[in-house]
């Protein structure tokens, strides 16, 4: 078992009986829940929007090398710049070149979660390049120094009363601020790091082919700021987050509203298509898209398992899944947590590592009855679990339990071979850790039922 694996196990099983976190989850989900099902019944097609969706992500993916290119030239005809990074290292290492050229030493970033797979805001810090979040949610759990909790609301995990207390520690508001109070507050020192950033770093919620643009999505206002008053704007953004056209936005952004949040749609979307031209009056004077693949070949490369990067990052399916409703997303130790995190994980950072993400489910199917391009979720890990088997990730005790199951299992006198007794003897002695730790463990009866009616019957 690696060390993510045990990890996962020890921090899982003490989040699960952890009551408070329970209560502040159950809270914000459930009022996710009503919000979705209020936003969800705007749409008068659902499960036509959703197949439509799910068939321009697959004609994208089947055709990476056409679109990637055509939104290439398209920005590049604007004055944008394109880089390819083909991992978090490159990536890094290009954001700091253009850093180093401007002479910058402050950065403002709205929400991105593939900043957060490449760990830019670490990097950054350790070339003394001041970094700051302006999304709320990720702005506090910065001050926290914590990781996102979650794909689309970072400080789900926290109460009002938890960040009372961190805004009264580290911003010296009063200890029982409201809400508002606090926002307030936020929003008073980020404008000032508006006003002075040097670069503004942002993802893309979707990259547009045909006009060469990226759309972002959001709901504060700050996406616009970081891009708007720096001189420079870099976006990174995976080679998934591709659509062929503008005219998609129109499907893909009500979509992801609902899903995301249970509005109809979200309160500013922006389509950006290149630095300042000469008849514009704001905007940045260069802007980077930097396409990052980081693992997500790997994953194209595997024909049934390749959906896994038709997700729009919506996080309907962590919302859905009563694993990481118990568990939270800290558990998971990767950027991209709960059901669609235990899919893509293995494939972009090692099967080896990561192969138990896939274990973590109870299969029951709600992530792939929720998800709104129609993502086979739950069979996905299915296909994950059988390839870490196939290419022999297994410890050699499950190998030979399984073999000693199967045995067994093909013939009725080898499972009569073994008395109750003996049985229930092995249930407690090697189950009892594994299995029965918070459960009382069945207990077998002395007889099968077949020898049992076999004395009964004579037969």
């Amino acid at each position: 078992m690696t060390k993510f694996a045990e990890d996962f196990l020890e921090t899982s099983d003490n989040k699960a009986f952890d009551l408070n976190h329970r209560r502040i989850i159950n809270f914000n989900m459930g009022r996710y829940h009503t919000a979705v099902e209020r936003g969800l019944s705007k749409l008068a097609n659902l499960d036509a929007a959703k197949k439509k969706a799910h068939t321009i992500k697959w004609r994208v993916m089947e055709n990476l090398d056409k679109y990637l290119p055509e939104f290439e030239a398209n920005f590049q005809k604007k004055g944008g710049k394109v880089i390819w990074a083909n991992d978090a290292e490159e990536a890094n290492r290009e954001i700091l070149n253009i850093l180093k050229k401007a002479n910058a030493r402050s950065v403002i970033k709205s929400k991105s979660m593939s900043t957060e797979e490449i760990h830019l805001n670490e990097f950054l810090e350790e070339h003394h390049i001041e970094t700051l979040e302006s999304d709320l949610g990720e702005y506090i759990v910065q001050l926290l120094g914590q990781k996102p909790y979650h794909i689309v609301t970072p400080a789900m995990h926290l109460s009002k009363e938890d960040i009372a207390k961190l805004f009264h520690e580290k911003l010296g508001t009063p200890a029982d601020a409201t809400p508002e109070q606090l926002t307030l507050k936020a929003r008073e020192v980020l404008r000032e790091k508006y006003l002075t950033a040097d670069v503004g770093i942002t993802g893309a919620n979707f990259l547009l082919a045909d006009t060469g643009s990226i759309a972002l999505t959001e709901n504060e206002g700050n996406a616009r700021l970081s891009t708007t008053f720096p001189k420079i704007h870099i976006v990174i953004a995976g080679i998934e987050k591709v659509i062929p056209s503008i005219t998609d936005l129109d499907l893909f952004w009500p979509l992801l509203a609902t899903h995301g949040t249970g509005q109809n749609l979200t309160v500013y979307n922006t389509i950006l298509g290149g630095p300042r031209q000469d008849w514009e009056t704001d905007g940045p004077e260069e802007m980077y898209v930097i396409l990052l693949d980081n693992g997500r070949t790997n994953l194209l490369a595997q024909k049934e398992q390749r959906q896994g990067l038709y997700c729009i990052r919506c996080g309907a399916c962590l919302n859905a899944c009563p694993i990481y409703k118990n568990v939270g997303g800290h558990t998971y130790e990767t950027t991209y947590s709960g059901p669609i995190g235990s899919v893509i994980t293995p494939h972009m950072k090692g099967m080896e590592d990561f192969k138990h993400l896939s274990y973590a489910s109870s299969l029951c199917g709600k992530c792939t009855e929720v998800c709104p391009v129609k993502i086979d979720i739950h069979k996905m890990l299915l296909l994950n679990r059988r390839d870490s088997v196939r290419d022999g990730m297994t410890t050699k005790v499950e190998k030979m339990g399984w073999k000693g199951w199967k045995k067994g299992m093909l013939k009725r006198k080898f499972m009569d071979l073994v008395g109750g007794k003996m049985k229930n003897f092995l249930m407690r002695n090697f189950f009892r850790k594994a299995w029965g730790k918070y459960r009382e463990l069945p207990e077998l009866a002395p007889k099968s039922f077949s020898k049992q009616w076999q004395e009964k019957s004579g037969e």
